[in-house]
C-alpha cells in the first residue's frame, strides 16, 4: 500500500464572514502551511465589510453581543487541542478563553459604569450614554499569539465596534483558527475581520483610510513605523491607540480601559416635568 500524501492545509483571509484568498494570488509558507499573503485592496475590502456590519452589530442589545462573545470562549475551549498542536501554550489557550468571558460579563454593565446622570443646575435630565467609534483598525502583537490577538479583539467589539485586525506576520496561524471559531460561535460576518501577512503592508492603507474611525497600535514594534500611521490617521481625526510597551504584560487584568478608549459619549439633555 502506497504511503498517503497528507493534505497542506492553507489558510486565507478572514473577510465578512468568509474565508477568501488573498485577491493578489500571494502566499507564504508558515510551519509548512500556505498563509494569504494580504494586499492593500484585502485591507479596502475588510474595511467594507466592517462598515457594513456596524449598524446591525452597534444596534444588538449588549446582552446579545455578550451572550455572542460567550458563545466564542465556548467554542474556542472546545478547540483547546487544536491550538496546542499549533505551538500555543494549553494556559495560553485557557487564558484566552477566561478573558473572552471576562469582557462577556462586561456587555450590559459598561454603560452604567462609563455613564449615567450628570448634576446639572435648572430644570433639566442631563443623561450621558457612551456608544461605539465604528471600524477599529487593529495591529495584534506577535507574542503572546493567541491570548495577545483575543486581548485586543474581544474589547473592541463587546462594544459595539467593528474591527479589521492585521495579524502577526510570525503568527498567522492561530489568528486563522480563531477566525474558524469566531465563523461558528453566532458572530455576525464583518464584525471581526482578519488579514494575514505584511503589516508593513496593509495597515498603512488602514491607518489612511478614511472610513476607518479609530486604530490600535498594540502590536506595533517600530516606532518610525508608528508615527508614520499616527500621521496617516490624523487625516480624518481617528483615535489611536499606541504600540503597548515591550514588556506589556498581557496576562494581567485587562482593566476597561481598552474598552472605554474606542467609546463616544453622547450627551442628552431633557427638560423635567412640572
Amino acid at each position: 500500500m502506497s504511503e498517503r500524501v497528507a493534505v497542506r492545509k492553507t489558510y486565507k483571509l478572514f473577510i465578512g464572514g468568509k474565508f477568501p484568498r488573498s485577491e493578489s494570488g500571494r502566499s507564504y509558507l508558515v510551519q509548512d502551511a500556505n498563509v494569504s499573503l494580504a494586499s492593500r485592496k484585502d485591507a479596502r475590502d475588510a474595511v467594507l465589510a466592517a462598515r457594513a456590519a456596524v449598524k446591525g452589530w452597534a444596534g444588538a442589545t449588549a446582552y446579545n453581543r455578550g451572550q455572542i462573545l460567550y458563545r466564542v470562549a465556548e467554542m474556542l475551549e472546545g478547540r483547546r487541542e487544536q491550538f496546542i498542536a499549533l505551538g500555543v501554550p494549553g494556559d495560553e489557550v485557557d487564558a484566552a478563553v477566561d478573558r473572552w468571558v471576562w469582557y462577556a460579563g462586561w456587555s450590559d454593565k459598561l454603560s452604567q459604569v462609563y455613564g449615567g446622570a450628570n448634576p446639572v443646575a435648572g430644570p433639566y435630565f442631563n443623561l450621558s450614554a457612551p456608544e461605539p467609534t465604528g471600524v477599529v483598525a487593529v495591529v495584534a502583537p506577535e507574542t503572546p499569539a493567541l491570548l495577545g490577538l483575543v486581548s485586543v479583539i474581544a474589547p473592541a467589539i463587546v462594544t459595539g465596534n467593528t474591527v479589521v485586525v492585521a495579524t502577526s506576520p510570525t503568527q498567522p496561524l492561530a489568528a486563522v483558527t480563531l477566525a474558524e471559531v469566531l465563523a461558528t460561535s453566532d458572530l455576525p460576518g464583518g464584525v471581526v475581520n482578519l488579514l494575514t501577512g505584511k503589516i508593513t503592508e496593509t495597515v498603512p492603507t488602514l491607518a489612511a483610510h478614511m472610513d476607518v474611525n479609530a486604530l490600535d497600535l498594540s502590536g506595533v514594534t517600530d516606532a518610525e513605523l508608528a508615527a508614520e500611521l499616527e500621521v496617516k490617521a490624523a487625516q480624518n481625526l481617528k483615535r489611536v491607540l499606541r504600540p503597548a510597551p515591550a514588556d506589556h504584560d498581557w496576562t494581567a487584568d485587562p482593566g476597561i480601559t481598552r474598552m472605554t478608549t474606542l467609546l463616544e459619549t453622547k450627551t442628552v439633555w431633557h427638560p423635567k416635568g412640572v
